[in-house]
């Protein structure tokens, strides 16, 4: 079973390859196909892509795309790296000639493309249960090459052209990003909605002409245009909005799924900002008034963000507002794209009173407070029990090493003097007077330090050195030396400057009420951010994961750990690297709510001892002796005896926070899918993970979760809502995998969308 995921717009490689200007570039791409040999063919780095299809800008227009950058051989071979998941020690990526020789020609392919010649009947592959009709299409790895040479094209052309708002799908643009961008800029929400649609409505023929339409506004090219409406038109690119399977790396989703999304849902994006304009034009900002007086006022404002076909707006104005630019919303939406969009869901809700699920995340507006409370009484007590016991420490550490010092001068000291009484004196080979005078003066600072914190024995030496001052009275004076008057008026603005206890006393007092001063200007603007203020709070959805770890089998009804009896034919590494891959991905997926401490106790505990029972029961041990064997830690030995770690150590997730920007993967694969080896005599077939050409490989027979529990993933009791499958004519289906592909699967680097659809066996 494994936990996989990959982000369909994967940013392009970065190799080094010989630096072309854009006009050498476009020559040595565009060269006739009558001598491909002559050409030299490397893959391109993402500013080379960028110049190559701006260089076929006209007019207003993209033109010649499919003859001059799809089908160039130079763009085909980035698409096959693209298509590449490096490992730490992964062989280099393969070259033209051996894509060539192994799998298929990319200048045959390049030459099929530009004279429209290219069979797609021979590069797709309709699979299906036996006994039922429905069926998925899926490309073969030929078919993927040009899909991603068509994204890649693509997300040149129009990633500079979204919405700021507009995240998924897009490099840097991912889900923590959206969310940090909910929780940092998102100021006084009053009410907010979600345009959900209706997650049966399929992509019609009516929504592919609009966004062929769409599309002609930028690109002037039919052949490039005819291939994209082909690929929807054949299944191969299935666009359904509202469902549950984007970006989780499910087989039924193509990479092209996100950018089309985007383009097509840019229109309303558009509309959307427009409406936005309108609103503060005809509610513009209120100044402060003129008598100065402090005025709280929240400026009317309008928030939204869209995750591919998750829509979220949030107002800081009236529910009427609200209500008015909600429907507007929909409107446009049924007229001029053409979706269905589910009006039960589409409602407008309170901002402070009730939650709201987006992304996955249940989102409500709160007080600055509530994020970041003021620290309680007992807190408060803690903290000061611990300053007593860190300074009678500090004392004791003082007085141990005051105890050595004395030691170590009385050691000196004895040893000079016997040197002294036995000889003439010393002779050294070097000085050590620097070193002795920078140790004594260490310890005298010290104690003066020491002494001028005490206020009370300052105040003692200063009655005794100022009192009886009968060399103040000008008689005495005049009858004493001017040198003694001046040495001892100079000892006496010393005594003061030091000594003094009233200016220490003085400083004491200032410093306190300084600190009260902070304290009460603290607690003002902590209160008046609260009568003024809302933030809005991110959780994980509690509920749903507890339930997400009773439907994988972690726990049993009681809520306590149990072993998970369908991965005991997993070799021991392997079993461990499942549930490493699980619990990796909840962190990543939860590590920017704010209950992130939830999810950390359920990686820990729950997933840490079943992985422990399962192992057990594997075995037919105790789980102190699996604890005693593989340690907490999930400790496991290599070939050469090597000790490796696959899941998280506790310390490790102790660790972890709000710091991962990064589009993360979901654990919906994981809890779908297991991988069970077979043991047969099947000849040996190539390697199943995109252009791996090793032939060691082995047979796995898919097994879907759902399936063997006989759960309903439609019936909202028995399956987590939201949650995602894998398509039902996998089950029971093998692939070849290698030994480095089978472990990145188990881990959750890789998903099924990284196999070859045409290596996978019905046996």
């Amino acid at each position: 079973m494994l936990l996989i995921f990959r982000q369909t717009t994967a940013s392009l490689r970065i190799f080094r390859p010989t630096v072309l200007s854009p006009a050498r570039l476009l020559s040595s791409v565009v060269s006739s196909p009558e001598k491909p040999n002559s050409v030299v063919t490397e893959p391109l780095t993402k500013s080379q892509l960028t110049t190559l299809v701006l260089s076929q800008y006209h007019q207003g227009k993209f033109s010649n795309l499919l003859q001059n950058v799809v089908a160039s051989p130079p763009v085909l071979l980035t698409a096959c790296h693209n298509l590449i998941h490096d490992a730490p020690n992964s062989p280099p990526p393969p070259t033209i000639h051996s894509i060539s020789t192994n799998f298929f020609s990319i200048i045959d392919m390049s030459n099929e493309l530009r004279q429209n010649r290219f069979d797609f009947e021979s590069c797709f592959l309709k699979m299906a249960n036996k006994g039922k009709p429905a069926f998925l299409v899926l490309p073969n790895l030929k078919l993927k090459v040009l899909i991603e040479s068509i994204r890649m094209v693509l997300q040149v052309i129009y990633d500079d052209r979204f919405a700021t708002f507009s995240y998924g799908g897009r490099v840097g643009m991912g889900r923590h990003t959206a969310i940090r961008y909910l929780k940092n800029n998102v100021e006084n929400p009053s009410w907010w909605f979600t345009i959900s649609f209706n997650n049966k409505h399929q992509f019609s023929t009516e929504n592919l002409n609009k966004l062929c339409l769409i599309m002609n506004d930028k690109i002037k090219d039919e052949s490039f245009i005819d291939i994209i409406k082909r690929l929807i038109a054949t299944e191969l690119v299935r666009i359904e909005l509202g469902g549950c399977d984007l970006v989780k790396g499910f087989p039924q989703e193509c990479g092209l799924n996100s950018i089309l999304i985007n383009i097509y849902l840019n229109v309303f994006d558009q509309k959307l900002q427009e409406l936005r304009l309108l609103i503060n034009k005809e509610n513009p900002k209120s100044s402060v008034n003129d008598d100065g007086d402090r005025v709280f006022r929240k400026p009317l404002k309008i928030y939204a963000v869209r995750y591919l076909d998750e829509i979220l707006v949030i107002t800081s104005g009236s529910k009427g507002l609200t209500v008015n630019l909600k429907n507007k919303s929909v409107q446009f939406v049924e007229n001029n794209l053409g979706l269905e969009v589910d009006r039960a869901k589409t409602v407008v809700h309170s901002a402070v009173s009730e939650e709201i699920t987006f992304l996955g995340m249940d989102l409500r507006a709160v007080t600055p407070s509530v994020l970041h409370p003021p620290m309680s009484e007992k807190a408060i007590r803690a903290k000061k029990k611990y300053l007593r016991q860190k300074e009678v420490r500090l004392q004791e550490l003082k007085n141990r090493r005051e105890s050595n010092r004395k030691k170590l001068a009385m050691k000196i000291f004895s040893h000079v003097y016997k040197k002294l009484k036995t000889s003439n004196g010393f002779k050294f080979d070097f000085q050590i007077e620097n070193e002795v005078r920078e140790i004594f003066e260490t310890w005298a600072g010290e104690t003066v330090d020491e002494f001028l914190a005490s206020i009370d024995e300052r105040a003692a030496w200063y009655r005794g050195l100022s009192g009886g001052d009968f060399l103040s009275l000008k008689r005495i004076r005049d009858q004493l030396p001017s040198d003694l008057v001046d040495s001892y008026d100079n000892f006496q603005e010393q005594v003061n400057k030091y000594l003094n206890p009233m200016k220490a006393k003085n400083e004491l007092n200032e410093r306190k009420r300084k600190a009260e001063e902070d304290e009460e200007r603290k607690y003002t603007e902590r209160t008046v951010r609260d009568l003024t203020e809302l933030c809005i709070k991110v959780d994980a959805p509690e509920q749903l994961v507890r339930k997400s770890v009773r439907l994988a089998g972690f726990t049993n009804d009681m809520g306590r750990p149990r072993p998970i009896t369908l991965l005991t034919p997993l070799e021991d590494a392997d079993i461990i690297k499942w549930y490493a891959g699980v619990g990796k991905r909840w962190l990543d997926y939860f590590c920017s709510s704010r209950n992130f401490k939830i999810v950390k106790t359920v990686v820990t505990y729950h997933l840490r001892f079943s992985c422990l029972l399962t192992l057990a029961e594997k075995h037919e041990s105790t789980k102190r002796e699996a604890i005693k064997h593989y340690t907490k830690d999930l400790r496991v030995f290599d070939v050469d005896g090597n000790e490796e770690f696959h899941f998280p150590t506790e310390r490790e997730i102790k660790m972890m926070g709000d710091k991962n920007l990064a589009d993360p993967k979901p654990v919906d694969g994981a809890l779908t899918m297991v991988l069970i080896r077979l043991a047969s005599d099947e000849p040996f077939y190539r390697c199943g993970a995109h252009f791996c050409q090793r032939t060691d490989t082995v047979l796995y027979r898919i097994r879907l979760l759902h399936k063997e529990l006989n759960l309903n993933p439609s019936d909202k009791k028995s399956w987590v809502s939201g949650m995602g499958v894998i398509h039902g004519v996998f089950d029971r289906k093998c692939v070849p995998l290698c030994p480095d592909h089978i472990s990145r699967l188990y881990i959750g680097a890789l998903t099924l969308q990284d196999v070859d659809y045409s290596s996978i066996l019905h046996i």
